[in-house]
């Protein structure tokens, strides 16, 4: 019977959330006085559940109920992120459509309207998480902006600002000509295949003379304050100290001389535009150039660029360039290969710009990077490390201004009467100068960074820098802070990760978490990533839709190997589903040999194929509890897979044919396997634990707030008398399939076993449970050796049965039938192949193919031709 999740997986997840069970007491009667913490990535507003989010929400989602079940108060924090650009950008494409601007609207209408959509479509995510069958603590859900965590952000921003860690000043940024200000990590450079343009720069003292510059940004010449070369360049010794005349313009710029040029790059002699690249801004400043900003914040030339003034930047190059042909300033145009950054989110290309903005001074990072090293808390995998090392090692101060109306406005006033600049932890209360007194005082028009807010995400949602509120206790700091695991994906650790770490350090003086998990990526079959132009993504909710939430959750669990990324494919969410038939089916044969299960609390396990089962039980428990501690979700899943598949439903239930009377002792041990497999499978293990015990959820206690199984002591001398029962079926099987008695009753059997290992068998257990599963009337258990027989061997045993009453003919018959069709095919094949017309004009691919083919009737061939001669052998005595 095929499991059917449409029935359940709504109407439990309901139940769950209304009892309460998410929250941080929903398990208050098996609580054991330890607490759990883990912050919930916050997604995007703007966002609708992916792949990627659901691999991190499900790994989470296994932690805590792993904990919940073990007895931890447990805190799964939700919530969502304002994502300021993305916001914006979608709200200002709705008001365009309109026919409007946002200027037309103004400040406070524009955040009225995006406030307005975020109510709209804010809750998109959440109940797409809630169908993945997330337990997050949702009746303390938190929003970036919402009133307590604003609080959090300005008090930490005030704090900052006091210490001299938040300054602002004209320095050298990421710009976009759309969004504004990016911070480094922001941007995204691409290989791009440019061009590389040589221009001749007349001398002042010889309109005859020149030198010839190579840039790939023609159209910043005009920012040009110097032309450099290198000092041991002997080239262009004797120009030091010199003018050149700049093209199309005609000023006047000064030859320098400086180590930073490369002399085997282009002509060696080089443009030096210190307003618009981050390595000429620093020669500039050694060299006291002047700065000359050539555009405007939307990329439009300004006066310093003559004829071409109120053009945008990269659409003037073509433009400019052909003026410098016309004018014989252009000696030659190579095709050039350089990398070119973009805005992380409308993909512009990037200007080093410079412009007043705030930063965070790096100094913030100092101490958290020393515990980080010290190993206050550790990375899993662990090379992680690394990469983070890596990076603070080359930190810079983090530009955390952006050109926004949607977002957390800076907290910073400016008072016009008296001058004076302050910060205020309560900006919407502060309606006069503190200096002063006067009412004449202007907030800061921009907002801080996205990732600001993000960053004091561990504690800010606990009630740090607020008020006491309904959402949080005030112990809640003491108690949940630090967090006690962090669960994300690699590719924000420098984003995000980093950033609590050093923010949770330094405003609380305490590392944000212990244990920091960082997954990899989640491509496709083949390796490749995920993209709508590639057409491979895999949708999350059809996934669900197609093959349950329970599959795709054990899917992305079980190819979740620690530092590797995961290749999802619908054969592997099929392959999850099997199993959950498999473990449903299995359910429904415990239903037809009995009914009203108790757990093992009530029951007492007593006969031999309960006690293996148990004992097996107790090995997979261990396992499983080892793994989840240690955050290898894909061998708990495999662990777990292996115990419910390989031998309780393949054997465990097999075996109970034998002995009937153990039908109640496994029920409980499937009831306890259950709760083992439940933060893995949610839904299908409540449902499976309420059939096996004839209730309704509606009327009783969930899988989910029971306690999680623990190991007893494994009882070894029962396995290994399974062990080797197993083996002997499997053995004769084996034997009686190669002479035509597979399904077929027959009337004895011999098992000779290995002389270490009969002594320590229960004879009369092995042929109970070798009778009614091999399908023998009699099995005997002789020393010597059986004559005119045919035997199989297995590990540690040997089985025989005897050929006086079989008729090998028709066996033998069939299988020379088999092997002369074998024999065929394969010559068939080998002469195609040895033919070198057909080699040389087929496909590779159908070459290849038919050696495969060659190969595997070969090896087929070979069985068959020893299988025969043994039987031919045995078939003349």
């Amino acid at each position: 019977m095929a499991f059917n999740p449409r029935e359940i997986e709504d109407k439990f997840y309901k139940i769950w959330e209304d009892r309460g069970y998410f929250e941080l007491d929903g398990n208050k009667n098996i609580q054991n006085g330890d607490n759990f913490t883990i912050m919930m990535p916050p997604p995007n507003v703007t966002g609708s559940l992916h792949i990627g989010h659901s691999l991190t929400f499900t790994l989470q989602d296994i932690a805590v109920r792993y904990k919940r079940m073990s007895g931890f108060r447990t805190l799964w924090q939700p919530g969502t992120d304002h994502a300021g650009i993305a916001t914006q950008n979608v709200v200002e494409k709705k008001i365009l459509a309109e026919g409007k601007t946002k200027e037309q609207l103004g400040r406070d209408e524009f955040l009225n309207r995006v406030w307005k959509w975020k109510e709209f479509s804010g809750s998109t995510m959440v109940g797409q998480l809630r169908k993945l069958g997330v337990s997050p603590a949702w009746k303390r859900e938190r929003f970036t902006m919402d009133e307590g965590l604003e609080k959090s952000v300005s008090t930490a921003f005030k704090k900052l600002y006091d210490e001299n860690l938040i300054i602002r000043g004209n320095y050298l940024v990421n710009w976009c000509t759309h969004d504004g200000a990016l911070s480094d990590i922001e941007v995204e450079y691409e290989e791009h295949q440019g061009k590389l343009y040589f221009i001749k720069y007349n001398l002042a003292d010889n309109n005859n003379d020149f030198i010839v510059v190579a840039t790939t940004r023609p159209e910043t010449f005009f920012g040009d304050t110097a032309v450099m070369i290198n000092p041991d360049d002997e080239r262009y010794k004797h120009l030091i100290g010199k003018d050149v005349i700049l093209p199309i313009i005609n000023r006047k710029v000064k030859i320098i001389a400086d180590n930073h040029v490369d002399i085997s790059f282009g002509t060696g002699v080089v443009k030096v535009t210190p307003a618009h690249d981050p390595n000429d801004y620093e020669v500039g400043k050694r060299h006291d150039l002047e700065f000359l900003t050539i555009f405007d914040e939307s990329g439009i030339l300004n006066n310093y660029c003559g004829e071409f003034a109120g053009l945008e930047r990269l659409e003037a190059r073509n433009l400019i360039v052909k003026k410098l042909e016309e004018l014989n300033l252009i000696e030659k145009i190579e095709n050039h290969v350089h990398q070119v950054g973009h805005c992380y989110r409308c993909k512009n290309i990037v200007e080093p710009y410079i412009s007043k903005q705030w930063f965070l001074k790096k100094e913030v990072a100092e101490k958290s990077i020393k515990k980080m090293t010290n190993g206050e808390a550790k990375f899993y995998p662990s090379h992680w490390i690394n990469s983070y090392n890596s990076w603070m090692s080359e930190l810079r101060d983090w530009c955390i201004s952006r050109q926004l109306w949607w977002g957390h406005r800076i907290p910073v006033f400016t008072c016009n009467s008296c001058s004076h600049e302050f910060a205020s932890a309560d900006p919407k209360n502060i309606k006069v100068c503190e200096k002063c007194g006067s009412e004449n005082i202007v907030q800061d028009p921009d907002v801080l960074d996205t990732w600001f807010s993000s960053a004091l995400w561990p504690f800010s949602t606990l009630g740090w820098g607020q008020d006491k509120n309904d959402l949080f206790n005030i112990d809640d700091m003491k108690n949940l802070y630090p967090n006690s695991l962090l669960i994300t994906g690699f590719d924000i650790l420098f984003f995000w990760v980093a950033r609590m770490i050093m923010m949770g350090e330094h405003l609380i003086g305490e590392l944000p978490f212990k244990d920091i998990y960082l997954h990899a990526l989640v491509r496709d079959e083949h390796g490749n990533k995920m993209s709508k132009s590639r057409g491979n993504v895999i949708d999350p909710l059809d996934m669900i839709e197609k093959y349950s939430a329970d599959a795709l959750r054990f899917t992305l669990a079980v190819l979740a190997v620690q530092g590797r990324d995961i290749r999802l494919s619908e054969e592997k969410l099929e392959w999850s589903r099997n199993f959950t038939n498999k473990i449903h089916n299995a359910s429904k044969y415990l239903l037809m040999n009995g009914s009203n299960f108790k757990g093992l609390d009530e029951v007492k396990i007593e006969t031999d194929l309960g006690k293996y089962m148990l004992s097996r039980l107790n090995l997979a428990i261990n396992e499983t509890r080892e793994y989840l501690d240690s955050y290898r979700f894909n061998d708990g899943a495999t662990t777990i897979y292996r115990f419910l598949w390989n031998e309780f439903c393949d054997w465990g239930i097999e075996l109970s044919k034998a002995e009937k009377s153990s039908i109640h002792e496994l029920g409980a041990i499937y009831l306890e396997a259950m709760k083992l497999l439940h933060p893995y499978m949610p839904f299908i293990t409540e449902m499976i634990s309420l059939e096996l015990k004839g209730v309704e959820l509606e009327n009783s206690e969930s899988i989910m707030i029971s306690k999680y199984p623990t190991a007893n002591e494994r009882n070894l001398e029962i396995e290994n008398q399974f062990s080797t029962i197993i083996e002997g079926i499997i053995s004769i099987r084996r034997l009686k399939a190669s002479v035509d008695l597979a399904n077929k009753q027959n009337d004895e059997i011999f098992l000779q076993f290995d002389s270490n290992i009969k002594n320590s068998l229960d004879l009369d257990l092995v042929a109970k449970f070798v009778s009614k599963l091999a399908k023998v009337e009699r099995v005997y258990f002789p020393d010597q050796e059986i004559e005119n027989s045919l035997s199989d061997i297995g590990t540690g045993l040997k089985s025989v049965i005897s050929l006086s009453s079989i008729d090998l003919k028709p066996i033998i018959d069939r299988m020379t039938k088999q092997r002369d069709k074998l024999s065929k095919e394969i010559s068939k094949l080998d002469g195609m192949l040895k033919n070198e017309k057909f080699v040389a004009n087929a496909p590779a691919n159908l070459v290849e193919e038919n050696r495969t083919n060659l190969n595997k009737l070969s090896e087929q061939f070979a069985v068959v031709s020893n299988e025969l001669a043994k039987l031919q052998k045995l078939g003349n005595k």
